[in-house]
Order: structure tokens, then C-alpha cells, then sequence
């Protein structure tokens, strides 16, 4: 969303972030001077035991009940605020017929484990019906085989309204292309994210086997807060987060990359021309999926969070596409919100 909103910005439209509170401190820290919503949506949480997949589905009748309240509040927000468009990311009901919404999503397909894949058509149907809802479904990847998603939006029938708009990333500038001779590589990176408790069993699983080695490793707990910099334990330094312009510094410095498999990071990495060493979250399937898919690509390497050990392979970075994928991405994305803002001029 940051991306969207930056570019949004640039051509004059007023944006209002409407989000969980967890993230608004990380918009107010790369987006100030707009204003902000606390929006909480559903949290589909992790489980210890259960995998992603059995976990969502005891949940479903709590994600419903969420559809129905965020889509009345949505009402009221439209009414207070005097919004004209809408853009949500993968909220179900987050649409309105008064008004021009889009829906943002990298899996119109929703993978499932094997002993369920039968299902998959039909979660296609009912994604679809939902994507109808809305004016415009934005997927935030390259059509064709140059592509970060996979089957997860390629090869299924797309409904009339989806747009490729390239990936989005805090980091693509698409007047300067990252140059390999200026980056000096003198440290690990790794980069934590998604919910507890998974996250923190990662994260003791690396500072265990990290610790001690060299050279130095920065480790991001994808914590956005006031504080930067939050210890060390050994040869790591901890932080919680950075502004963009020093993580796309230390993320492209590193020797090497450790990170979940989520895709904003995938399109961040690629974005820098990095690749990395990708762990998906146990029993996420679009994360297990997104990992067999890149590191058959060539693009990343993948462990699961089970094979972790002493012995582990850190990746030297290397040229995954980046020129090629930012400049598609820059000009998909400029067709898909030049016709987003005609079509709001033209219903409206």
C-alpha cells in the first residue's frame, strides 16, 4: 500500500490510510502528513500445533463476521470522510456501489495442501464473486513468465476487472537502477514478519545460530515503534524497523539475506535486485507454495523452518531480473491508476 499511496500522492489525490494500529506507526514513519484511520481487520493468527490452513478454517465464521462489520463501517467512513475511492488489500468487504473501489490481491488463487487441492477450483469461484464486487482488482505482479506469484494469479481465468500492475515496493526507483559496483557487502541480514507466535520461533532458531558467527548480522523484527535500534545478543544487532531509505542500504549491503517467503517481501527483495535464503511459515500454504515456486525459478533458496541448523547455507546475493521487472512494474502501474482515476471521473 505505501507505494500505491505514494504515487497516488504524486498526482495530486488526497490519501487517507485507514489500518489495524500495529501498522499505522509504520505509515505515519514513511507516509507523514496524511491522515489516519485505526481500522482493524481480521487477524487470522498462527498456531503452535495447527497448520495455517486448519487454523483459518475454525475461523472462518469470525472472518465473516468481520466482512459484514468492516463493509457497515466502510459506509460511515465514505460518509465522514467524504472518500470518492477505495483501495483495500485483500479485505473482502471493503467495497461500495457509490463509490470506485479496488481490491489488491496476489492469489486470486488460494492454495491447499495436497489432501485438499480438489478445493482449489472452488475457492477460485467464490474469490472470484468477491473480486465482482468490486470496480477494479489490482494483482501486484508481471503477466507472462516473468512473474513473482505463480499459479497463485496465473493460468486460471481472471475476471474482466483485474489489472497486472507490476510488483509494489518502497524501494523501486525507476529513474536509478541499483548499481552492483557501489554496494560493499559486510554483514547478514534478516528480516522477520507475520504473527506470533511463529515469528519468534524463527527468530530464536537464527540468533542461535548467528550469534557467534561472522561477519556481523542485522536482524529487523518487523516491529515498526519509536524506538530503532533495540540491542544485540552477541555478533547480531536488533532492530525494530528502519525508514526506507536505510533498510534499502542494509538490505542491499548484505552478504546475504535470511527472511520469510511473504510476498511483499519478495517483490521488496526482487525490487533490489537481492535474493535470499527463504523460510516459509509452516503450514502457510501460499508461503510454502511462493518458496518451491522461486527457488525453482532460480531466484531464491529455500529451507523449511525444520531444517534449520548450524550447518545452514547463507546465499551470496545475486541479479534476479531487477531492471527488467521495475521497469514493467513502473509502466503497469501507471496504466492501471491512470484508468483507475478515469474511471472514478467517469462513474462519478
Amino acid at each position: 500500500m505505501i507505494p500505491l499511496a505514494r504515487k497516488l500522492r504524486e498526482l495530486n489525490n488526497n490519501i487517507i490510510i485507514a489500518s489495524g494500529e500495529e501498522h499505522l506507526s509504520l505509515f505515519r514513519n514513511e507516509l507523514p502528513g496524511l491522515s489516519y484511520i485505526n481500522f482493524t481487520g481480521f487477524k487470522p493468527g498462527y498456531s503452535r500445533f495447527l497448520p495455517q490452513y486448519l487454523s483459518m478454517l475454525f475461523k472462518i465464521p469470525v472472518l465473516l463476521y468481520h466482512i459484514l462489520v468492516e463493509h457497515h463501517r466502510l459506509k460511515r467512513i465514505i460518509s465522514e470522510y467524504a472518500v470518492d475511492i477505495i483501495i483495500s488489500d485483500n479485505r473482502f468487504g471493503l467495497w461500495n456501489k457509490n463509490v470506485t473501489s479496488v481490491y489488491v490481491t496476489h492469489m486470486p488463487l488460494i492454495p491447499l495442501p495436497k489432501s485438499l487441492k480438489f478445493l482449489e477450483p472452488l475457492g477460485v469461484l467464490l474469490h472470484r464473486k468477491i473480486i465482482k464486487k468490486y470496480s477494479l482488482c489490482f494483482i501486484p505482479d508481471l503477466p507472462g513468465n516473468l512473474n513473482l506469484s505463480g499459479r497463485l494469479s496465473h493460468g486460471i481465468k481472471l475476471p474482466d476487472n483485474v489489472r497486472y500492475i507490476g510488483i509494489l515496493s518502497r524501494f523501486i526507483d525507476p529513474e536509478q537502477s541499483l548499481n552492483e559496483n557501489d554496494v560493499k557487502f559486510h554483514h547478514n541480514t534478516v528480516i522477520l514478519s507475520g504473527p506470533e507466535p511463529q515469528r519468534e520461533i524463527l527468530k530464536q532458531k537464527l540468533v542461535t545460530l548467528l550469534k557467534d558467527k561472522e561477519p556481523q548480522t542485522i536482524m529487523f523484527e518487523g516491529k515498526p515503534g519509536n524506538r530503532s535500534e533495540i540491542g544485540t545478543i552477541g555478533n547480531i544487532t536488533f532492530y525494530n524497523h528502519l525508514p526506507a531509505s536505510m533498510m534499502k542500504e542494509i538490505i542491499a549491503g548484505s552478504d546475504s539475506i535470511i527472511t520469510r517467503s511473504g510476498y511483499t517481501t519478495i517483490m521488496e527483495l526482487v525490487s533490489l535486485n537481492c535474493t535470499a535464503l527463504i523460510i516459509p511459515t509452516p503450514g502457510q500454504t501460499e508461503q510454502e507454495y511462493l518458496a518451491e515456486y522461486l527457488s525453482e525459478k532460480g531466484w531464491f533458496y529455500t529451507v523449511s523452518q525444520g531444517e534449520i541448523k548450524a550447518d545452514i547455507l547463507l546465499c551470496p546475493r545475486k541479479t534476479v531480473w531487477q531492471s527488467e521487472v521495475n521497469l514493467q512494474s513502473s509502466i503497469l502501474l501507471t496504466e492501471a491508476l491512470n484508468e483507475l482515476l478515469e474511471k472514478h471521473h467517469r462513474d462519478g
